[in-house]
């Protein structure tokens, strides 16, 4: 039988072959084993693997019989996906999101069910999505964005209301039934859909949306709007118009008048008026580059999505961006029952700033010239696009909401200490610290004033400073000469081959990253790969080898844990992890119940 990540790799290719095919019979993938095999291997690594739902199930205990049960329950039907556990986090804006945790079981299952979908999906999904998909992420939306949107003359900010929350679970089915053709599949899927939610120890039905935190919500979202994609793109095509005329009326009356002045110059006998036409046709030139190239009546529309949030960029007038969000917002009432938020929704003019995931954004206005490395002169920074860092609404916000800066007498931003990290460590103090510097420079790396962040790392620096210092009631200076080392300063720990040191992270260290790279073709990256190799999780678990005593016979389980730093290395099975370095480890049944017993004795104890 072949492996079915073969069988994944070919739906793929002939999705990618066929966009308009349709599929049949994709049940029968789901009673395959080593498609959980590969779903554990997804899941077990991630922290909230052992994160429970509203049992206890957990990635620990995982066995080939765990996943028989499974199998036979989908095979007669009777399989029905339990209620989500719900969580609300709170949202900056006093808000709060709810987040879905399901029962490690459900996970599995959805996410084999994820990797069939995202086979079929992803090679027709529209070039313009980036949220929740491999290979992509913010940074390739913000880099199409600099490349489409040249010459935009309006954005059009998009953000749909709550879209997670109001996936309406009809059209969704229906959208999945056009290019699905099992009505088993479908009808599992919405049963996940329709699983409910536990809250308060009270359960709530669903009547719309995909639970955040599910397994399977990004795909379905994005499957979703990838209708929205399509309307775009219809959108775009209606839009499109060339120019009237290949340049501007100015920009020809000049391009005339300097073919005049090098005929001149081709007939001209004395140097003295050779050197006078010359001087006339320098001039020319330069006036020329201060002119519009074309007369603007084209019209073009640009599009980039990361999940709910979209940007337009138009090519056009003020009164052409208001159809096209009424249309827009027709279609998504209409069509996908979603609404469009009239609070996030603006209509901006492309020399004012645009906000999307993060980043200011505008379109240049700038008649600066600069010589390429080939001699020609261009106007190289005109219409193109900018992208910013918003100092005040991102980062000393961020700086003032974590007690890492307030601002002084004079208005200005001054470091402080941060009094709930007294608890921790000074290695944990500095590498929280270094932690956070490094999201934010990295993830502003595309911004053209990212060297702007140059106080925001000194005043991380500083503040990491006093708050060491308040630790240990000393001074700044006193922390510097303790762990000085070189120019810098860092904090030494110990390991197994000797003591290291973690440094303050610098500005110097921080790298901006391109925009475009060397050949201009970042964005079209490859897409998912399966492997038809077996995974070490399936050869350890079918080897029916205890990892622990060495027993061949019985039944075999996986015990797994949240992190390998929590191990304090006293018990043999926390030994033989820290020796392989692995979070999870295969034992006999009898040596997993001893290992668990083992931990309620040392949970009561303390």
């Amino acid at each position: 039988m072949k492996p079915t990540s073969e069988i994944l790799a070919r739906m793929e290719r002939s999705s990618s072959n066929h966009p308009n095919g349709t599929f049949t019979r994709l049940y029968r993938y789901l009673l395959r084993e080593d498609i959980y095999m590969e779903a554990y291997k997804n899941l077990y690594a991630n922290y909230g693997a052992s994160t429970r739902g509203i049992d206890n199930d957990t990635a620990d205990g995982f066995s080939e019989e765990y996943v028989q049960l499974i199998i036979r329950e989908l095979a007669d039907l009777s399989y029905q996906p339990k209620p989500v556990r719900r969580v609300c986090i709170p949202k900056r804006n006093g808000r709060v999101r709810p987040l879905g945790i399901p029962s490690f079981r459900d996970k599995l299952v959805q996410d084999a069910i994820r990797q069939v979908l995202q086979s079929i999906y992803e090679p027709i999904f529209s070039y313009n999505s980036h949220g929740f998909r491999p290979n992509r992420s913010c940074h390739t939306a913000l880099k199409q964005v600099n490349r489409a949107f040249r010459g935009a003359k309006w954005f059009v900010e998009g953000d749909i209301k709550g879209c997670f929350d109001n996936i309406d679970h009809q059209t969704l089915l229906l959208i999945l039934s056009k290019k699905i053709k099992d009505s088993k599949f479908i009808n599992l899927i919405g049963k996940f859909l329709k699983a409910g939610y536990m809250e308060d120890w009270r359960l709530n039905a669903t009547y719309s949306g995909t639970p955040q935190g599910g397994i399977l919500s990004p795909i379905l979202a994005n499957i979703y709007l990838h209708e929205l994609d399509m309307k775009v793109a219809a959108m775009q095509k209606e839009f499109a118009k060339g120019h009237d005329r290949a340049y501007s009326a100015a920009y020809s009356a000049a391009n005339k008048e300097l073919r005049r002045k090098e005929a001149r110059l081709r007939i001209v006998k004395t140097e003295e008026e050779r050197q006078s036409i010359l001087k006339d046709i320098h001039h020319t030139k330069v006036v020329r580059r201060k002119l519009p190239y074309t007369d603007c009546t084209d019209k073009k529309i640009s599009y980039v999505r990361y999940a709910d949030d979209f940007l337009i960029g138009v090519k056009g007038n003020k009164e052409d961006c208001i159809r096209i969000k009424e249309e827009l917002k027709s279609f998504l009432t209409s069509e996908l029952k979603l609404e469009l938020s009239d609070e996030k929704t603006k209509i901006t003019h492309s020399s004012e700033y645009a906000r999307f995931l993060g980043y200011d954004i505008c379109v240049r206005r700038n008649d600066e010239s600069k010589r390429k490395t080939n001699g020609t002169i261009q106007r190289t920074l005109n219409n193109s696009v900018e992208l910013l860092v918003p100092l005040k609404e991102k980062i000393e916000t961020f700086l003032l909401s974590k007690g890492i800066a307030r601002i002084d007498k004079n208005g200005s931003l001054e470091s402080c200490s941060r009094g709930a990290m007294m608890g921790l460590s000074d290695l944990e103090i500095l590498d929280t610290y270094n932690a956070q510097t490094r999201g934010i420079c990295n993830y502003y790396g595309l911004a053209s004033n990212f060297a702007k962040l140059t106080y925001f790392v000194y005043i991380m620096e500083y503040s990491c400073l006093k708050t060491l210092a308040r630790k240990h009631k000393t001074h700044i200076s006193k922390i510097k000469q303790k762990y000085h080392c070189g120019k810098s300063w860092g904090i030494p720990y110990e390991t197994k081959t000797g003591t290291r040191r973690m440094m303050i992270l610098k500005f110097s260290d921080m790298k901006k990253e391109p925009a475009f790279g060397k050949d201009g073709d970042e964005l079209y990256l490859p897409g998912h790969i399966h492997y038809a190799n077996v995974n070490s999780l399936e050869a350890r678990l079918k080897a029916k080898c205890c990892e622990l005593c060495g027993k061949t016979e019985g039944k075999f389980e996986i015990h797994h844990i949240r992190r390998l730093k929590d191990l304090k290395g006293k018990e043999q099975w926390e030994k033989a992890m820290i020796a392989r370095k692995r979070k999870t480890l295969i034992l006999c049944e009898e040596c997993h119940i001893k290992v668990h017993q083992a931990d309620r004795t040392k949970s009561i104890r303390q």
